[in-house]
């Protein structure tokens, strides 16, 4: 029986009258996973650059969230052709790919998420859940319908390159990295600075002029307005992992003060 793939995140933005609002998945949980995906927001970036995913945990979270009325992402480590290749053929649809800085770069990736003679990708279909194991008629020949590929730009090379990176045909959109274009500008920690604002936001013209959608990561809700009404098409407003820690943060500061005894009783407790 033919079965259809979801649209891609390209289409999603293409097709949305606002700004799409997403979080990272970070816990490798695919039950944290399915319960962000169930959240109400747009989209959920699951991450292999800095968090405990590897090839089986990201095809967990993927067939987790599938359910789900919400638009998976997923970034790989860097733009590695075996890695890409066997993040598509675990059914991803969507790429973010980290530290690209340059117009080679960008076709670099381009042509691994491709098939001859476009680009390099190995063909497998046939043994991967991509095409649902042959089940999806035409995959091959209409598989970058399938796929979008989102880059991230965050270092200052990137941001002097950014016009030429996203005129590279097959780069859907880029996202914009404050944190790790901060270190690049010698000023690490600090995503806000007004200088990296100012490259992110120069960035932003670069690749809009280009016609292409651009997004930032912006766990601050002004940092994130702020950058919605330059002109992002998406952004990211939060991550599991941060919501749990704060959240248990909040417990421990109501709960465990609230019940430190006084000396008295501590006394009265200790005598018992």
């Amino acid at each position: 029986m033919p079965l259809r793939l979801s649209p891609t995140f390209r289409d999603a933005l293409a097709e949305a009258h606002r700004p799409l609002a997403g979080i990272w998945v970070c816990t490798g949980s695919p039950l944290v996973a399915e319960i962000c995906a169930g959240s109400g927001l747009d989209w959920v970036l699951v991450d292999m650059e800095h968090s405990p995913n590897g090839l089986e945990s990201v095809l967990a979270q993927l067939q987790a969230v599938a359910a789900y009325p919400v638009t998976p992402v997923v970034r790989v480590p860097i733009g590695d052709v075996v890695t890409i290749k066997q993040v598509l053929d675990l059914g991803a649809q969507n790429l973010l790919v980290p530290m690209v800085s340059s117009r080679t770069d960008a076709e670099a990736v381009v042509a691994a998420v491709r098939y001859p003679p476009r680009g390099t990708r190995g063909v497998g279909s046939a043994l991967a859940r991509s095409a649902r194991w042959n089940r999806v008629d035409d995959y091959l020949q209409d598989a970058d319908a399938h796929v979008s590929l989102f880059v991230q730009i965050e270092t200052t090379a990137g941001v002097e390159a950014a016009a030429e990176i996203a005129a590279v045909d097959g780069v859907d959109g880029v996202f914009v990295g404050p944190a790790d274009l901060a270190a690049s500008m010698g000023v690490l920690g600090q995503q806000t600075h007004p200088d990296v604002v100012a490259a992110a936001l120069r960035t932003f013209e670069a690749v809009r002029a280009a016609g292409k959608p651009v997004g930032v990561n912006a766990f601050d809700p002004a940092v994130a307005q702020a950058y919605l009404d330059a002109g992002a098409s998406f952004v990211l407003v939060g991550a599991d992992v941060g919501l749990l820690a704060r959240g248990s943060e909040a417990l421990a500061t109501r709960w465990v003060a609230a019940s430190v005894p006084s000396d008295g009783a501590a006394g009265e407790r200790a005598s018992y």
